[in-house]
């Protein structure tokens, strides 16, 4: 791969309700860290990935499936100098939780055993079901999209409760995240937020941080880009969506998003509208 531009396409097929996807080649890029409202499930079609979490390293290669649950803050990057090539689709809570419903799968929020999971086949799966969705070929398109799903929750899925906050002196870290949200254009200091928990801004810190895996001004940062897809696939220019979230200008919302998101603001609103 060495010599390679690095280039990367996100759209939304329309089918099953909507499901955004991404097809990608990078060789320096990292993604800051993140989470997702969805999951994330792809394969590498070339190179290797360096995914860090919370409780770790992992490298993801061909045969490979990833599959990143809602909610779980990670990194993502190359392991090797020539980077990686790979397919990632997004399917939301509610599509995979229909599913697990249709097979029985019993319990709470639908799971999956490891994040990294060696199997060929359906690692081959997940990159023909991709290629469907980005054929446009809608029948097929979802039932391929469906039977993954399928057969994924099958081989190696489960379901487990919702899991609460930490909590922190008399205030829970969920006060300060509730706060953060209806704030986000403007959230207030951190000293203001220490207040709300009734804790220090170094225990703040340490605390929001454990419970959601980054400080509260990088999870802010990560509300702004979340709505800012969302004004975007709306029709919203990029410069007014910036100004809108919270952001300086243009270029300040296109640094962070291409480092949460993997493309800038105009490529994604192409892709998803």
């Amino acid at each position: 791969m060495k010599g390679y531009v690095e280039s990367a396409h996100y759209w939304r097929y329309h089918g099953l309700g909507g499901l955004d996807l991404m097809r990608a080649q990078f060789v320096q890029h990292r993604f800051a860290r993140h989470s997702h409202e969805t999951y994330a499930m792809g394969t590498l079609e070339a190179g290797q990935e360096e995914i860090r979490f919370s409780d770790g390293v992992q490298y993801a290669g061909t045969d490979e499936v990833v599959v990143i649950e809602p909610g779980v803050v990670h990194t993502g990057g190359p392991h090797t100098t020539d980077g990686w090539t790979y397919r990632v689709l997004y399917p939301s809570v509610e599509q995979v939780r229909e599913v697990a419903d249709e097979i029985g799968v019993p319990g709470g929020t639908p799971s999956f055993e490891r994040r990294v999971i060696t199997d060929p086949r359906m690692a081959r799966r997940v990159a023909a079901a991709h290629r469907v969705a980005e054929s446009g070929a809608s029948l097929a398109a979802d039932s391929q999209l469906h039977t993954l799903l399928t057969l994924m929750l099958r081989a190696y899925g489960t379901r487990r409760p919702q899991r609460q906050a930490r909590r922190t002196g008399r205030r829970s870290m969920s006060q300060v995240r509730d706060l953060l949200h209806a704030t986000m254009p403007d959230p207030p200091g951190l000293t203001e937020l220490a207040a709300v928990a009734e804790v220090t801004p170094y225990a703040l810190l340490r605390s929001f941080r454990r419970a959601y895996g980054m400080p509260p001004h990088a999870y802010v940062t990560q509300l702004r880009v979340a709505k800012a897809r969302e004004l975007l696939r709306q029709g919203m220019p990029p410069a007014q969506a910036a100004v809108t979230v919270g952001f300086c200008d243009q270029s300040h919302l296109s640094r962070h998003f291409r480092r949460l998101v993997g493309v800038p603001p105009r490529a994604y609103q192409r892709g998803v509208q």
